[in-house]
Formats: structure tokens, sequence, C-alpha cells
């Protein structure tokens, strides 16, 4: 079936004007000219089109979209590949950020308290490449493959599941403050519990060992980042967490 310009313009939402353009720099060529010199696209050149979109939503420019577009099915497949890896990093930090904007909100209100830790959540995207670099310069390969299937278990993922595995670690971190106060030692059968439970929740991104499940112990500790916010809930309790989580891998990973 064939479509004129028109047709094609309200079924993408892109206006007459730009198909026109890209016919013109040869990026987006109608299948063919009629009599009435209107132009006509077929089922190719939408697919093209839509590809066209897709590259343009990522902020590729026109001149790189043509070479792309030019390359092998399996070049652009690494392509698109890469560039949604970036769209889940943008996605999971955009989800964070509208839970900051929430906390905020009911922080205004009066609703609850605000800790400063939690006022900058969601506005620094390169951390998280900055903690998966530092463990896998410690860990090698292995957390290479468990960054990846965090990411993949990650994909389909709404906004609510972002926010309850978010509001399952701020409990569990609650939790292990109201231990500190009375006193529990990380290795007593009260505590070791939240600890399975703080497993379980990191067990939804990715599988850990128990070599892996201890360094992210001590990431928790070495990095400023995670300190600050542990001190947030209670003083010491990243030495706390991470004591716990090095009981538990040991007594129950391999």
């Amino acid at each position: 079936m064939a479509y004129t310009v028109k047709e094609v313009s309200n079924l993408s939402g892109i206006s007459v004007r730009t198909l026109h353009y890209y016919d013109e720099i040869g990026l987006l060529k109608p299948h063919h000219i009629g009599n009435n010199g209107y132009r006509y696209y077929e089922q190719e050149q939408l697919l093209r089109l839509q590809q066209i979109m897709v590259y343009r939503e990522l902020d590729l420019p026109l001149s790189e979209i043509g070479n792309v577009l030019e390359q092998t099915k399996e070049q652009k497949a690494e392509v698109l590949q890469v560039h949604r890896a970036n769209i889940e990093a943008k996605v999971f930090r955009l989800h964070t950020l509208l839970q900051t904007i929430d906390e905020t909100v009911a922080h205004l209100k009066g609703e609850q308290t605000m800790e400063p830790e939690q006022m900058y959540q969601g506005f620094n995207p390169e951390k998280q490449e900055m903690y998966e670099r530092d463990l896998t310069e410690r860990y090698g390969s292995q957390v290479e493959e468990k960054v990846q299937e965090s990411k993949t278990a990650t994909t389909n993922w709404s906004k609510e599941d972002y926010l309850d595995s978010q509001a399952e670690a701020d409990q569990i971190h609650r939790e292990l403050a109201e231990a500190m106060n009375k006193g529990l030692k990380h290795n007593s059968v009260e505590v070791q519990a939240l600890i399975r439970r703080h497993l379980q929740w990191v067990s939804r991104f990715y599988t850990p060992t128990a070599e892996i499940y201890s360094g992210l112990g001590d990431l928790y500790v070495e990095h400023e980042d995670f300190s600050k916010m542990y001190e947030g809930y209670h003083p010491g309790l990243a030495e706390y967490l991470r004591d716990g989580m090095k009981e538990l891998a040991k007594r129950e990973l391999t």
C-alpha cells in the first residue's frame, strides 16, 4: 500500500515540510512519484522514517543518521543497543528524581522530614557508572556480567517497580538503624534476618556471589556518597551493614 506525503505526516507526526526536506537531502526518498506529481511512500520507507525518528530522539545529527542507516542490520542493532543502555540509565535517574520531588513536596507541606542526603538523589547520572567501575576494578569481568544482568532485569520496570524497590531499601535501612539503637550485634539472628532481606533486595537486580556481596558492603563504607547516605539513617550504619553482609555472605553464599 502506498501513502502520500500528507498521510505519512498524519501517521508519524512529522510535518510535510520536514518530509520534503528529508527527500531533498537524500535521507528519506519516496518509493515513487506518481503522474500527479505526488510523492508516495511504501512499507520500506515507513520503516526507514521510524528509524530516523528513533535516532532523532537520541539526538543524533541528520548527517550521522544517514551514515547509520547505511550500515548492516547487525551494526544498526549494535548502535541501538548502546543508545538503549543510555536511555535505561536516564530512565532510572528520572524515576529517582521523581521520588525526590515527591519527598520534597511532602517535606514542604510538613508531612515528613527530609534528610539532606535525600535532597540530591537523581541529580548525578555519572555516579552509578563510577560505582560500577569501582567494583569492576576490584572483581573484573564477573562484575561486568552482573552489571549487565542488573540492566536486563530492570528493562521492563515501571515507575511503581522503581519506587517499590527504593521503599523496600529505605525500610531495611530504618529497621537496621533501630537494631543498632537496641544494641543488637551485626551477627545476631534478628539483624541477619534484615541482612537477608537486603540480599533479596539486591537479588532483584542480579544474583550476587559471596565475593561480590561482601565487596558491595565495602563500597558502602568506602565511597563518601554511600557512607553519607547511611549516616543520615544512623551514625556507623554503613559499617554495621557491611559487617552484617560479610557475615551473611560467609554463611550462606558461595
